[in-house]
């Protein structure tokens, strides 16, 4: 596909809010815009633990990407993996199942995203997936609501206890909120469900390298879930280190000597990410850097340095040290896409990008969490009531909006879970695809 000659064309790499963002802004100019992402959904990435925990269902967190821009008649969504970006022709070159793709572009903006960092050991993620993508989330229910089957049926009290052992890798919000949510699985949802097992006897561990969980928040708020997930059972260890991971368990090097080996069947991993490969290709073809998680060094306006033509934003992007965040997404989406149109009205003036923290909330059990609004610290209903309120307004789609709200009464007021369904193909998936890869690695 190649740009018009009369009308300005901008590709727009990823379909999260970056990408969704900058298009919706975009959709507004007398441009036209192709959105090309690996999938064919928008993701609504904060509550994938909520799928993984059987309370929401993949596509009340993931609508179409083509639904959601329907209306936007300048707007063109293409599915494939983007392989290459030739910055010298202005061209972007895709695939998908064997199909090639090539598209011109006059802006281009690049927000592909990131995913779990397992520093260095990319083994690890055989048995503790990460809780990036619907596949990963969809993997880890079935070996949640699975862990729980197999101890029903094992014999094997050593083994049983493995089954019932639950190690969540990173004290951040994803790995606390995990966390809390398995806790809650176990005491409530699964109560009178089994009758060879207790689930609430299942053992809960959040393993995190530094001195407290939730760094990010106000270390009073911080203390104040460290208690609140120690009276729902779960065991914090701090300045723990995983060294290794197996089917079995996990080995950690820590301060102290209580925990070196956890037996463990199910592990989840939350513990780092690092920017799409694109990143990196950005920064070699451009002469910029790239920061330790793969993000690119980017000028003051979110534009690739000796290429005012490309910006690179949300997760991919290294500015100012913010958060890779999705409100620091959403914004730079934004401004990416208004730079574009101050240069299309003849403005060449760049203008740098302006963080505004609207705050932090994670929601550590049903009907608490913590919010920190500017000075405002919240915990307890207060600030799950914000909690509440920020996602609603985040959801993309007011039907997925009352859905969510539908099954969070199901899941909050409630006990029950409305997403249970499992099947093996979720479990063994990443191991077929992994063996598939290495074969055609081979050959």
């Amino acid at each position: 596909m190649a740009a018009g000659n009369d009308v300005h064309h901008v590709v727009v790499i990823g379909s999260g809010f970056g990408g969704l963002f900058a298009t919706r802004r975009l959709s507004r100019l007398p441009v036209e815009i192709t959105v090309i992402d690996r999938t064919t959904h928008h993701l609504f990435a904060p509550l994938l633990y909520h799928v993984a925990t059987g309370i929401l269902s993949e596509g009340e967190i993931a609508p179409a990407t083509r639904d959601v821009l329907r209306r936007r008649r300048n707007v063109r969504v293409v599915i494939g993996e983007v392989t290459a970006i030739d910055l010298d022709s202005r061209t972007v070159h895709a695939g998908i199942h064997g199909s090639a793709l090539t598209i011109q572009y006059d802006s281009l903006i690049v927000a592909a995203g990131a995913h779990s960092s397992y520093f260095g050991h990319d083994e690890f993620a055989t048995y503790a997936p990460g809780m990036k993508t619907i596949d990963d989330a969809l993997e880890l229910r079935g070996r949640i609501f699975g862990a729980f089957e197999m101890a029903e049926i094992e014999s094997d009290p050593q083994l049983q206890r493995a089954w019932l052992t639950f190690v969540v890798v990173g004290g951040g919000a994803t790995g606390v909120e995990m966390a809390g949510q398995i806790a809650e699985l176990a005491h409530t949802t699964l109560r009178g469900n089994f009758r060879e097992i207790d689930p609430a006897s299942a053992r809960i561990v959040l393993i995190d390298g530094t001195d407290r969980i939730l760094g990010a928040f106000d270390e009073r708020l911080s203390a104040r879930a460290a208690r609140k997930l120690a009276r729902m059972g779960v065991e914090i260890h701090l300045g723990a280190l995983v060294t290794g991971v197996d089917a079995r368990g996990i080995d950690v090097d820590g301060a102290t000597t209580e925990l070196r080996r956890v037996e463990a069947m199910t592990k989840v991993w939350a513990a780092g990410v690092h920017a799409s490969a694109l990143g990196e290709q950005l920064a070699a073809a451009s002469g910029a850097e790239t920061d330790r998680e793969g993000r690119v060094r980017v000028q003051p306006n979110c534009s690739l340095p000796g290429h005012p033509e490309v910006f690179v934003v949300g997760d991919m992007m290294a500015l100012d040290d913010l958060p890779g965040v999705a409100e620091v997404a959403m914004q730079s989406g934004m401004h990416a896409a208004g730079e574009i149109g101050r240069r299309l009205r003849g403005d060449e003036g760049e203008r740098p990008f302006r963080y505004r923290n609207l705050g932090s909330v994670a929601a550590i059990s049903r009907f608490y969490a913590i919010a920190q609004l500017g000075r405002l610290r919240l915990s307890g209903l207060a600030g799950w009531l914000v909690w509440l309120f920020v996602h609603l307004a985040f959801l993309t789609g007011f039907k997925n909006r009352v859905s969510a709200l539908f099954h969070w009464a199901i899941s909050f007021i409630g006990r029950a879970r409305a997403e249970r369904v499992i099947t093996l193909q979720q479990i063994v998936a990443r191991y077929h695809l992994e063996s598939a890869s290495k074969r055609r690695a081979e050959h």
